[in-house]
């Protein structure tokens, strides 16, 4: 509902990832409860059909694991407790995640032969606009507002026989 566009754009990178999954994770906050923006990506999520592990996170003391409970109700099944901040719980996620993937993945992997790129720059050069434009798609967001890019993005292109690994990076300052 929000028309921020910088809102809009988060929306279509995250619809855009969950096409890309093989699997979601769907991270809940067990403390805060079940929000009406988990409700609706919740919707999102069932209407996209892929499977999905929910994971209550902040679940920092075993004796809180009952917070996961109300998780049930959005339908996917057993909330995965978590702590990320502390870790708990994390091995025996990672070992759920494995369980949920046996095969490999349909997504491009680089191997050694990737010609690796690395796009540098200081903030608002047009870094993410010419990422998007050598990938070919919206893959990044592009704003006039400084530091929208916060963490390293990269995606592997075909280009002919070679493979390349570009990857979009935060501005610096």
């Amino acid at each position: 509902a929000d028309t921020n566009p910088i809102t809009r754009q988060i929306a279509a990178q995250a619809r855009a990832a969950i096409r890309e999954a093989d699997l979601v994770l769907f991270v809940v906050d067990a403390r805060a409860g079940v929000t009406p923006g988990d409700e609706e990506l919740a919707q999102i999520l069932r209407e996209a059909k892929k499977p999905v592990l929910l994971l209550a996170n902040k679940i920092d003391d075993p004796s809180q694991e009952a917070l996961a409970l109300e998780f049930h109700r959005l339908g996917f099944g057993e909330p995965f407790p978590i702590s990320g901040l502390h870790g708990s719980n994390t091995g025996d996620l990672l070992d759920e995640i494995l369980s949920l993937l046996p095969g490999e993945s349909a997504h491009s992997v680089a191997g050694d032969e990737a010609i690796r790129v690395a796009i540098l720059g200081r903030p608002n050069v047009g870094k993410s606009s010419l990422y998007n434009r050598l990938v070919g798609e919206e893959r990044t967001i592009v704003s006039e507002v400084p530091g929208t890019t916060r963490d390293t993005i990269d995606t592997i292109i075909q280009r002919g026989e070679r493979t390349f690994q570009l990857v979009d990076t935060a501005g610096l300052r």
